[in-house]
């Protein structure tokens, strides 16, 4: 679908607790990092940023390997004294070469729940041992009357995104319908990083789908402060323009910019972009920058030929795309204590002014 208009807004800025949520957010994605290397151990322990979250408890890991799409994360719940949560944390690809090979494929029909009749069974079965009743036993019965489900006419979405999801969903969904049972009153937050992000997205379809009103979800938020959905990207980082418009693809509404290359970043450096594609923001942060030499003709199975940036030209040196993608209030996608050493001679973020302001006027986000 085409871009639309540009919403009018109050400020450019976000607020400070806005801040601290998204670089705590960014400190959870980077456990991820932690499945598929060292681990992840109950309660919540791992060799990365997992002392730094004494109230998490750890629900269940998984990591389907690199043969059904290389899909890792956790499901944890957050308890007091941090906010009460139901996480699930995508982690990204640790090769960037080869989430942009993956890119060249061409996109599938998206067809939500429950239409995958083949593993719905499954996926909409709590674990034995949960004797409360279903969240979703309407959706079930309406799934065993008409198979066919619930339609998106002439939607697409990306194959190999679309099959990670497909991949990795039996395995979290009774974990996450247990641990919402379990744990009435706590709300529901996806967060991913890279290839995560985009499987995120997709759950949080499906959750939305089933009735789970997944927090962080919410294409047409106008409000970053009420938004459900956020997408945030990051100066130089050309990974949230792939897969490209030439291949039929849009960006959605819903994200901030962190306009500062390097790191850390401060609250003044991050700012609500308007619209789907605002030129002031990731897509023409990094777009703007390429030159014609950059782009090369690439043939789609339809017999037709299109500019692409899949050959990565001057603009996008290997070193750049490297920790541009990974510079996220931290720099992701290492699982060591401290988190990536590059980050262990910085003092954590200053949350102390938002605590007095939220003391002080009762905010919340």
């Amino acid at each position: 679908m085409p871009a639309q208009p540009i919403p009018p807004v109050n400020s450019l800025n976000i607020s400070r607790p806005l801040f601290e949520s998204l670089e705590e957010l960014a400190r959870i994605v980077d456990i991820s990092y932690c499945v598929g290397s060292t681990g992840i151990s109950k309660p919540f322990k791992c060799m990365g940023r997992c002392s730094e979250f004494e109230g998490f408890e750890l629900v269940t890991t998984w990591n389907t390997g690199p043969l059904l799409s290389d899909s890792c994360g956790y499901v944890a719940l957050s308890h007091e004294p941090f906010q009460k949560r139901v996480i699930v944390a995508f982690r990204g690809t640790y090769s960037i070469a080869n989430t942009i090979a993956d890119l060249s494929t061409t996109p599938a029909e998206y067809m939500p729940f429950p239409a995958d009749s083949d593993h719905d069974e499954v996926c909409t079965q709590a674990q034995a041992e949960n004797n409360k009743q279903s969240l979703l036993p309407q959706l079930v019965k309406q799934n065993k009357r008409d198979l066919k489900g619930p339609r998106c006419d002439n939607c697409t979405v990306h194959t190999g995104f679309m099959t990670s999801w497909r991949n990795t969903r039996c395995t979290i969904i009774p974990h996450v319908e247990k641990a919402l049972n379990d744990n009435p009153g706590y709300e529901l937050t996806l967060v991913g990083h890279s290839l995560g992000g985009a499987v995120a997205a997709l759950a949080a379809l499906e959750f939305q789908a089933r009735g789970w009103q997944p927090k962080r979800f919410n294409l047409h938020a106008t409000s970053p402060e009420n938004a459900l959905y956020r997408r945030v990207t990051h100066a130089n980082d050309p990974v949230p323009l792939l897969p490209l418009e030439e291949w039929g693809y849009f960006m959605h509404a819903g994200e901030i910019f962190i306009e500062k290359e390097a790191l850390p970043p401060a609250p003044e450096n991050l700012r609500v972009c308007r619209g789907d594609e605002d030129i002031e923001c990731i897509a023409g942060g990094v777009a703007s920058q390429v030159g014609e030499d950059d782009f090369v003709e690439m043939r789609l199975q339809d017999g037709s030929t299109v500019k692409t940036l899949w050959g990565i030209g001057k603009r996008y040196r290997l070193w750049e795309l490297f920790f541009a993608h990974r510079d996220y209030f931290w720099r992701l996608g290492l699982c060591v204590p401290g988190g990536d050493p590059w980050d262990w001679g910085r003092g954590k973020y200053d949350h102390e002014e938002s605590v007095r302001g939220n003391d002080e006027e009762g905010d919340e986000l």
